[in-house]
């Protein structure tokens, strides 16, 4: 609707012309108008053409400020904000990974953080019995790798997967974006809030789960025990299905890395680029340029 003001513009050319001829009949009054034309050779009043063209840019910028124009162009981005939640239970300690779960996971999530487009925010959390948060949400990589290389083996027993899916969601309501939730388990929910009442709370608020199971079916050694750990993929498909997430069973460092690479790829989506703060500057700008003209070169003696 404010685009109906370029209406204005005829109606500023008019006005300008309009008033140049009331200037110009005011000037022939003077006796010696007509011979300092000649003496001089040319037009003594000119039409100020510069001082037309700044004001009608000026009145272009703001009508396309206000009418609140943007600028699309295709880029690769990705629509998510992200928590990782990364199991620190002892069983991450187990060596079917190099050097163990826990290390594995930790590089392949820094690989994750390298792969967002610049600007994603992600926050990290850590789970065994409880959830702790490592990193709130932030679009700095620095800190988020740093918060990742600090995740350690936590001493509360047991694997609360329900308190970290809530933990996360709570964390994502701080972001703008779609939410989504990378959780890295290798075990079961056996502590804390049910995975009914969690997957209840968090599809309140349209976050996505994208569950990555860890371990192989042999079990693993830790030390020098065989350490069998029963990874509940079943429960983390349906977290995944029911939450519209991807689930993923990485059962060596390479699937790892390549269910992080499938949740961190971005796609080509147009990109809007608000303008309506530069044009109101370049508005401005040229104002200030037409105020310096009109009181020096332009200047009119009455």
């Amino acid at each position: 609707m404010y685009l109906w003001l370029f209406a204005f513009v005829p109606a500023l050319l008019f006005v300008h012309f309009v008033s140049l001829k009331k200037i110009e009949r005011k000037a022939i009054m003077f006796a010696n108008y007509k011979a300092m034309e000649q003496v001089f050779g040319t037009k003594i009043l000119s039409k100020n053409y510069p001082l037309l063209i700044l004001r009608v840019l000026i009145l272009i910028f703001l009508i396309f400020a206000v009418s609140g124009t943007v600028f699309i162009y295709e880029g690769i981005v990705t629509d998510f904000d992200f928590a990782l939640a990364i199991d620190a239970s002892a069983s991450m300690l187990a060596q079917d990974y190099q050097p163990n779960r826990l290390s594995a996971a930790k590089d392949a999530a820094e690989m994750f953080i390298d792969t967002l487009p610049e600007g994603t925010k992600v926050g990290i959390l850590s789970f065994s019995g409880t959830g702790f948060v490592n990193q709130e949400l932030t679009d700095s990589k620095y800190d988020v790798r740093a918060a990742i290389d600090n995740v350690d083996i936590m001493i509360a027993g047991g694997t609360a997967i329900g308190e970290a899916i809530v933990s996360s969601t709570d964390m994502l309501l701080q972001g703008k974006k779609k939410k989504a939730i990378v959780l890295l388990t290798d075990g079961e929910n056996n502590i804390g809030i049910s995975i009914d009442e969690a997957l209840s709370y968090t599809k309140r608020f349209g976050v996505a789960v994208d569950t990555i199971a860890v371990g192989t079916e042999e079990g693993a050694v830790i030390g020098n025990t065989t350490f069998y750990v029963g990874v509940d993929t079943e429960t983390l498909e349906r977290i995944a299905n029911e939450t519209h997430g991807r689930f993923f069973w990485a059962s060596n460092e390479q699937e790892l890395s390549d269910a992080f690479r499938a949740i961190a790829i971005g796609t080509d989506q147009p990109i809007s680029l608000d303008l309506t703060s530069y044009l109101m500057v370049i508005a401005l700008l040229l104002f200030l340029a037409e105020l310096v003209l009109v009181n020096t070169k332009y200047r009119t003696i009455p």
